[in-house]
């Protein structure tokens, strides 16, 4: 059983170029720490605008640095099977423990067809390997359903995890009624990691983390204590993580000339845009993705001062790892120059 907690790396950049000695440095800051696991090239990664060599040199440095350390899963999903199979084919042949394949994207088949046309080619061609499908509608438009999860789980044998970022509770439930006590739901949604692993109808072992990418010990120690029957400490540890958790999507209002409008930065705008005030290996996102509103970024620092002020510990072990002052960095207003629009 998958348990614990699978970081979902970001991508750094220099200029357009993938930072491959900053991705390094990742990996091993997350290992450090002690996580259960590193996902490279997810949805975190910026895995849609990645070529494929970019995307596969990534699975092999990830592969390599978490031999015999933390599990290695690399995200090989794509809207296109033959790109999936052939993804998956290099993660195996480097050595990654699992393949996550996000559900297909954009051509919008039915979960009769994603199950039929997509997991399964996959599933059957590497039958030792661990494929978990990724279930995140709001980010595809395709949802694979428990009920064709069922199927798949009790089919194929390397079929036994989901990564559940559907939002829906009663998904949730219901992907547990189908697929039974022995079936491993991670949370891929930091909010909801606590309800949904606490829930008796849900009872999930652990999450794909975006938080983790700044705060990995104390997201592995709030998994920890909720292994361990410890809910109040488990509850307070993620007090303190929760203004983090809106960095997932940072909405503010702007002021256009032709009225207010809502603006929505998503994932991985949110994370990087953090990890850049911080000093850590980010850079910015690959267009489309580009930056975010000032208002946007005063919010993020405005969260990251809060989490410094109410719990300086969750900082604590990236300012050692890679010398931060997390305090100057969060109050010198040099270090958001650059990192918003001037101009909506």
């Amino acid at each position: 059983m998958i348990s614990g907690c699978f970081t979902a790396l970001i991508t750094p950049f220099k200029e357009d170029a993938v930072d491959y000695d900053g991705l390094s440095r990742l990996v091993d800051f997350q290992i450090g720490n002690n996580v259960s696991g590193i996902l490279g090239v997810g949805t975190t990664g910026e895995s849609p605008t990645l070529s494929w060599d970019e995307h596969n040199k990534i699975v092999d440095i990830v592969a390599d640095k978490t031999g015999g350390k933390c599990k290695s899963i690399a995200g090989t999903g794509s809207n296109n099977t033959k790109e999936a199979l052939a993804a998956t084919k290099h993660a195996v042949s480097v050595g990654a423990d699992a393949v996550l394949l996000v559900d297909p994207y954009y051509n919008g088949p039915s979960s009769l067809e994603i199950r039929k046309e997509y997991i399964e080619p996959v599933a059957s061609a590497f039958p030792d390997t661990q494929i978990i499908p990724y279930i995140i509608p709001g980010r595809t438009g395709a949802q694979l359903l428990p009920e064709d999860i069922a199927i798949l789980s009790k089919k194929y044998s390397n079929i036994k995890t989901v990564k559940e970022a559907t939002g829906s509770i009663e998904n949730m439930k219901r992907t547990r009624q189908c697929c039974g006590s022995d079936f491993t739901i991670l949370s891929g949604d930091d909010a909801l990691t606590y309800p949904m692993m606490t829930d008796p109808e849900i009872l999930a072992t652990g999450v794909i983390s975006v938080v983790s990418n700044i705060a990995p010990k104390a997201v592995v120690s709030m998994l920890s204590f909720l292994k361990e029957g410890k809910h109040d400490n488990a509850k307070t540890i993620m007090t303190g993580l929760k203004p983090l958790f809106d960095l997932v999507t940072v909405q503010t209002k702007e002021k256009t000339p032709f009225g207010e409008v809502v603006c929505r930065a998503r994932n991985p705008l949110g994370i990087k845009t953090l990890m850049a005030i911080l000093g850590m290996p980010s850079g910015g996102c690959r267009k489309p993705l580009g930056k975010m509103t000032r208002n946007g970024v005063e919010k993020i620092v405005k969260i990251a001062k809060k989490v410094q002020v109410n719990d300086s510990e969750i900082f604590k072990p990236l300012s050692e790892f890679f010398n931060i002052n997390v305090d100057e960095r969060l109050n010198n207003p040099q270090n958001i120059e650059g990192l918003y629009y001037k101009n909506y």
